[in-house]
């Protein structure tokens, strides 16, 4: 689906504004839109992953971190490029789609395949890709996007929602370990670097 560019940031520039502001998932595509196709780096990304997995999604910070940098007026950069599918029928080694994104962009890439994550998990088989993005330790993370095959395009996925991005909330999973939520939070420093945001229990 497209969306339409020109999404106001500068009505989300603060903490307060944020919050007094709550979006639809909706507006949050169409933020999101705008923000990507402004970005010449994740739009190579995309385009890359595109062309060499179309399959699969960039998935976590790629734009968790993207709208916390806009909310900010920041830059910052990511450790990783984090790139999930789903095949239950293990037909495509994860190792192997790596190897061929570096190839192609040297780059960070981290790539799996979330059929089989439930296993080190510990939990039952996940049914799909978001299913198993339900699992992930904070729900800010749990989203993910790919190119369409029409240009300037995407295809966007979340457990939780998209609009909880633009919250500046930082939120538990009930279903992992509040104690793996923390340290994560703690190593990542996610309130140094974006300091308005907020841990949430919601």
């Amino acid at each position: 689906m497209a969306f339409l560019l020109g999404y106001n940031f500068s009505k989300l520039s603060t903490l307060h504004d944020s919050l007094s502001h709550p979006m639809k998932d909706k507006q949050a595509e169409q933020a999101l839109t705008e923000v990507l196709v402004d970005d010449p780096f994740r739009m190579e990304v995309l385009e890359c992953l595109q062309s060499v997995f179309p399959q699969g999604y960039v998935a976590a910070g790629f734009l968790r971190n993207l709208v916390w940098d806009k909310l900010h007026g920041k830059n910052t950069q990511l450790n990783d490029i984090d790139v999930i599918y789903f095949d239950k029928a293990q037909s495509t080694k994860a190792q192997d789609i790596q190897r061929a994104l570096h190839r192609a962009i040297p780059l960070p890439w981290q790539v799996k395949n979330q059929a089989s994550m439930h296993q080190r998990n510990g939990d039952p088989a996940y049914l799909n890709l978001t299913d198993a993005m339900r699992h992930w330790p904070e729900k800010e993370t749990a989203v993910a996007v790919k190119l369409s095959r029409q240009p300037q395009q995407f295809e966007f996925i979340s457990a939780f929602g998209l609009s909880r991005l633009f919250c500046l909330s930082v939120t538990p999973n009930l279903l992992r370990d509040k104690d793996v939520f923390n340290a994560r939070v703690n190593s990542k420093q996610w309130l140094t670097h974006w300091p308005n945001l907020y841990i949430s229990s919601d």
